[in-house]
């Protein structure tokens, strides 16, 4: 992840917030500076307790700035399970905001736990400090589990990141992308890899809402058009709501819909396209290991059909048997 990132801005449409590519460049120059002050390091790993907002994506391109690794955590999760993420992944930093709860930042004890907001005064000149990351230096780890059992994580470096952007973009441009719209957790893999950092990165505007809020959902169509969306990814779950009590976008702005993350049955398919105004509503299959979207339906007409999930996207995929029952480490490397 080197040389500066084409950004895109950056909008909050429930709270009317929005952050221009200088604007955002400033707030990452901030928390570069504030997590200077406190001692980071080339390596270490910190928790981003929040999500789904401006500081979010600050945080988390302030800590690659700076060679760390970010782990964002579901912002529900209970002192216990924070706690046992934290040690899984040897956390040494945490960053809150005002939602945090004191018992989440008390778990945090032992780490160096900073506010967003802290280091406001802090020197402009930061990003000219920090050295840009290498590309196999650690960048992301996400947990797909733990609240039952051992926590389980997979790390992402930079090199696996920008390999799954580049073949996302070789596969299906960016054009569709311009105005994406994510109503999905920024601490999912879906959501935050593909559905956020691909376009954003990439030079798009990044809408973000708070992730599965009902009511958000039961007005999907109006905020389509208030914006002028022209892609949003989501899962099936989304689906349910959105078709029984939201009234269908009007203006025609939306291209392109993916669906992941669960299994999208062809009568639901053929609904969404039918609610979207759009033919080009993509199945799309991936799994965290390898950074999401890693095949689906596009470049063609398709017939919706239950189970379908279209061509890989720069990737091979190969059905294997699987015979070994043995439980996988912690920490899992992802796929590059």
């Amino acid at each position: 992840m080197t040389g500066q990132w084409n950004l895109g801005n950056l909008v909050e449409p429930l709270s009317g917030r929005r952050w221009d590519v200088d604007t955002t460049h400033r707030e990452i120059s901030t928390r570069v500076a504030a997590f200077l002050a406190d001692g980071i390091e080339p390596g270490d790993r910190v928790l981003i307790h929040f999500g789904n907002n401006l500081e979010f994506f600050a945080e988390l391109l302030a800590i690659w700035q700076l060679g760390a690794c970010a782990i964002p955590v579901d912002a529900r999760l209970t002192p216990f399970e924070v706690k046992k993420l934290s040690n899984a992944a040897s956390a040494r930093f945490a960053v809150v905001n005002d939602a945090t709860p004191d018992a989440s930042q008390n778990a945090a004890r032992g780490m160096v736990v900073r506010h967003t907001t802290d280091g406001r005064d802090a020197a402009g000149n930061a990003l000219a400090a920090a050295a840009w990351p290498r590309l196999d230096d650690d960048a992301l780890i996400l947990f797909t589990s733990g609240s039952t059992g051992e926590p389980k994580g997979v790390v992402h470096t930079h090199r696996s990141l920008l390999a799954r952007w580049i073949t996302l973009q070789q596969s299906l441009g960016v054009a569709a992308y311009r105005r994406t719209l994510c109503v999905l957790p920024t601490h999912f893999g879906h959501g935050l890899i593909c559905n956020c950092l691909y376009p954003w990165l990439n030079g798009c505007d990044l809408f973000i809402v708070p992730p599965f809020q009902p009511e958000l959902i039961m007005r999907l169509g109006t905020l389509i058009d208030e914006h002028d969306i022209s892609f949003m990814s989501s899962v099936p779950s989304v689906w349910n709501l959105a078709l029984k009590t939201a009234a269908p976008p009007k203006h025609g702005q939306l291209k392109r819909v993916h669906v992941g993350s669960a299994p999208l049955s062809a009568n639901n398919w053929q609904q969404i396209q039918a609610w979207t105004g759009t033919q080009d509503v993509f199945n799309a299959y991936g799994i965290t290991e390898t950074g999401s979207w890693v095949a689906g339906t596009s470049g063609e007409a398709v017939v919706p059909e239950s189970g379908l999930v279209g061509r890989p996207w720069g990737a091979t995929i190969r059905v294997v048997e699987h015979g070994d029952s043995t439980e996988p480490p912690s920490l899992t490397r992802a796929s590059q």
